[in-house]
């Protein structure tokens, strides 16, 4: 069996001062050739780990054919976003983990299919999509990100009249504000969306739902609602220094580099602080997206500081790999417990302590256990903390018998219904912080719901 396609990246020591695009996709050639490897079972599984259930058999033979435009149209027949999933959704632990060829050696790279695709697509000019009838009926889709986006697209393509409604002053969630410009460039998140504008979405950015409007009014103004606000409230460790000039939440630190463009600063007019030795506490794909944005934005050494070792990362292997190349210092098994201040309320160092692994936790992974007297300090200007975000409770002002749990999740059942008759939820608002492609997949389970709710009511 022919080995996989490599896709050519930015050279490292380039790409770190710069925004532009690091994975830089197939050309026509590599992805027939890639296309070629699949064996085409009888018995397919790859579809069963996509969450968004892309006929991914049939597209891959239409590639393999030559016949791209066909290829596309099957992937956009359930997913309405595929050259953001073909960018940053892990098929490594999804669809290509069911690959037969993963048994004996690389799977079939089903992800940089879709990208390119996507990419060709875009690059002949995207069609209009045929308008469904419509039903008579409207919904309201509050957030604009990955689960929003997906509802909305499917109800759409429903025939129902959707209102999309995001607080912020762009579209996309996470997709704009969270994953930075050198692995999801905005420009597509923008076409994406206004593919999505196209079956009728009507989109109302800084419309902020539980202010302007409570989610009992949307309730009353419309048949259905879906909620997809996503979980934007940043927690952190609550360790002395947390208050330090210079400590961001990874929420802000991307929300300001991505959304707000603080990297173009002055020419969007968003300042950020721009350290010279930089730590980031955490190991997950936040973790990595800033930790190298804050090389680009020109620090001497980025340290990511994480309480387990490199087994447990929960990062995505490849951006582990591109962050190892770029530069990004990793110092593993180390946990910190006080930020130490410098003049005028500033940030000149973090005191850690060294970890051990114990026996397992409730996830499954051996607990962290501090040595005791390993105490050291890594001199530090900027503080990143990256430890996970939480549902913001904003929603439910003036909201009557929704269901939350003890984490601040809305509470759903296995169709995605909430504690309310005509409103259903799904993403991250539900599962806490996850990622792109499950919120997705939760958006067409919803969207599906309310489908059927409304041929009923």
């Amino acid at each position: 069996m022919a080995a996989r396609e490599k896709m050519l990246h930015q050279d490292p020591e380039k790409r770190v001062e710069n925004f532009d695009e690091v994975a830089l996709g197939y050309s026509e050639e590599q992805a027939l050739a890639e296309a070629a490897r699949c064996l085409e079972c009888k018995n397919p599984k790859c579809v069963e780990g996509c969450p968004v259930n892309v006929d991914i058999p049939s597209f891959i033979a239409q590639v393999k054919e030559g016949k791209f435009d066909k290829a596309i149209a099957t992937i956009k027949e359930t997913n309405s976003l595929a050259a953001v999933c073909g960018r940053v959704c892990p098929q490594e632990v999804q669809c290509e983990q069911y690959c037969v060829l993963a048994k004996k050696g690389e799977p079939v790279a089903v992800g940089r299919l879709e990208r390119f695709c996507a990419d060709r697509e875009r690059e002949k000019g995207v069609e209009a999509p045929v308008k469904a009838e419509p039903t008579g009926k409207n919904v309201a889709v509050i957030g604009a990100g990955p689960a929003g986006l997906t509802a909305a697209a499917d109800l759409a393509k429903a025939g129902h009249a959707v209102t999309l409604y995001e607080a912020l002053h762009d579209t996309g969630g996470v997709l704009t504000y969270g994953i930075p410009e050198f692995r999801l460039p905005k420009a597509i998140v923008r076409e994406e969306v206004d593919y999505i504008k196209q079956l009728g979405v009507d989109v109302k950015v800084d419309y902020v739902i539980g202010k302007i409007k409570t989610l009992d009014e949307l309730r009353n103004e419309f048949d259905a609602v879906f909620l997809g606000t996503g979980a934007g409230l940043p927690k952190f460790m609550g360790i002395e220094g947390e208050n330090l000039n210079g400590v961001y939440s990874a929420n802000e630190f991307l929300t300001r580099v991505n959304l707000m463009k603080a990297y173009r600063f002055p020419d969007y007019g968003t300042p950020i602080k721009r350290g010279k030795r930089v730590i980031v506490v955490g190991g997950g794909n936040v973790a990595m997206d800033a930790a190298r944005s804050a090389l680009r934005l020109g620090a001497d050494e980025v340290s990511v500081v994480y309480r387990r070792g490199e087994d447990e990362l929960p990062a995505r292997k490849e951006e582990i790999e591109n962050a190892k190349e770029e530069g990004v210092v990793f110092r593993l098994l180390t946990n910190p417990v006080r930020i130490l201040e410098g003049e005028n309320m500033t940030v000149k160092g973090v005191e850690c302590i060294k970890m051990e692994l114990g026996d397992p936790d409730e996830s499954g992974r051996r607990r962290p256990v501090s040595v005791e007297g390993s105490e050291f300090v890594i001199d530090a200007d900027i503080v990143i903390i990256a430890i996970g975000t939480s549902p913001n409770p904003m929603i439910l002002s003036g909201s009557e018998g929704l269901e939350v749990g003890s984490r601040g999740t809305i509470v759903v059942d296995d169709s995605g219904k909430t504690s309310l008759e005509n409103v259903c939820a799904g993403g991250d608002a539900v599962t806490g912080a996850a990622t792109v492609i499950s919120a997705m997949g939760a958006g067409k389970l919803a969207a599906k719901t309310i489908n059927e709710y409304l041929k009923n009511n």
